[in-house]
Order: C-alpha cells, then sequence, then structure tokens
C-alpha cells in the first residue's frame, strides 16, 4: 500500500511562497533529487503543478543538477487534482472527479511513497484522513505573508523525527495521532 506524504519547504513563519524563498541550497537541492528519484509519484493540487511544470522545458542556462532534477521529476507519474484544468503535461494524469475514490484506488494499487504537494490539496486530503506522513522543511527565512502550510486547522499530530536537510534546512516529520 502506498503511503501519501506531505511535505514542502516553508519559512520559519509556517508560509510556502517558492518565489519568496528562493531555490534551496546545492546540498538541500540534490537531496531533493534523490527523493524525487525515490517517490512512486506525486499528486499535485492544481496551483502546485502549474509551478512544477518549470521541470517540462529544457532551459539551456541549467547546470547538471538542474537537468538531473528534471529527468527525475518528468520520469515519475503524476496525478493533478483539478476542477478547472482539461488537460496536463506529460506522464500526467488529471484527476477531476471524486478525488477520495481516485486517490484511495492509488494507496491501494500503488506501493511506496506519494509525494502531496499544495497546501490546499493536503487539506482535503487531511479532513478525509488520507494524508499518512507530514514533512515540514524549514528554512531560515521569515515572510510575513504567502500561503500558510496548514490552510485549515492543523490535523492533531505526533513528532517521529528531526533531520538537517544540507547546511540550512531541516526537517519535521509528525504522522497524524
Amino acid at each position: 500500500m502506498a503511503k501519501l506524504v506531505f511535505g514542502l519547504m516553508q519559512s520559519l513563519d509556517g508560509y510556502v511562497d517558492h518565489q519568496a524563498l528562493g531555490p534551496p541550497a546545492p546540498s538541500a537541492f540534490r537531496y531533493f533529487m534523490e527523493h524525487v528519484r525515490n517517490l512512486t509519484g506525486m499528486l499535485y493540487g492544481r496551483r502546485m503543478y502549474e509551478i512544477m511544470r518549470y521541470w517540462d522545458d529544457d532551459l539551456p542556462d541549467w547546470d547538471a543538477d538542474d537537468r538531473a532534477f528534471a529527468a527525475a521529476w518528468r520520469s515519475k507519474p503524476k496525478w493533478v487534482v483539478s476542477r478547472s484544468l482539461t488537460s496536463v503535461g506529460p506522464n500526467a494524469t488529471l484527476v477531476a472527479d471524486d478525488i477520495e475514490v481516485a486517490v484511495r484506488e492509488l494507496k491501494v494499487k500503488l506501493t511506496g511513497e506519494i509525494d502531496v504537494a499544495g497546501p490546499d490539496l493536503a487539506r482535503s486530503l487531511a479532513d478525509l484522513g488520507l494524508i499518512d506522513e507530514y514533512r515540514l522543511y524549514f528554512r531560515p527565512f521569515v515572510l510575513g505573508h504567502g500561503k500558510p502550510f496548514f490552510t485549515g486547522p492543523r490535523p492533531p499530530l505526533r513528532f517521529v523525527a528531526s533531520d538537517l536537510i544540507g547546511e540550512d534546512m531541516i526537517r519535521l516529520t509528525y504522522v497524524p495521532a
């Protein structure tokens, strides 16, 4: 059975804003590249999917790590939850109808980890009791604005681990209590 994991980089005050935070340090970027390589797939909300589509096209100023991350990202199946999109890109499947049924089917038929990306999607899945693990990646920034990691009341969680990622990021791991 697959495990759904919601994890995003955020500021110390709990906001996810990838443009304001900027790219992670090279060692953390390589961590995320290896993380993506080991995933079974990714489950995206519309906005996060549109941000990540950046990796669909090769850009001339990319270095070797950028190209390697793009290759890893492209190789993984993606499921995009949206009622407004009518199509999605390569290696992606649109989930426009009953999200609960679709996600429960994914969890049953697959093994390994499926990343959940997008705070609104995560809240919907948490409300349905489908998130198995939360990974909060903190970087030493305070933004004071943006999209909060938890878009509603924080579900009851139990702390299970902390890890230093690269030189400037810590990961806190929680499971539903």
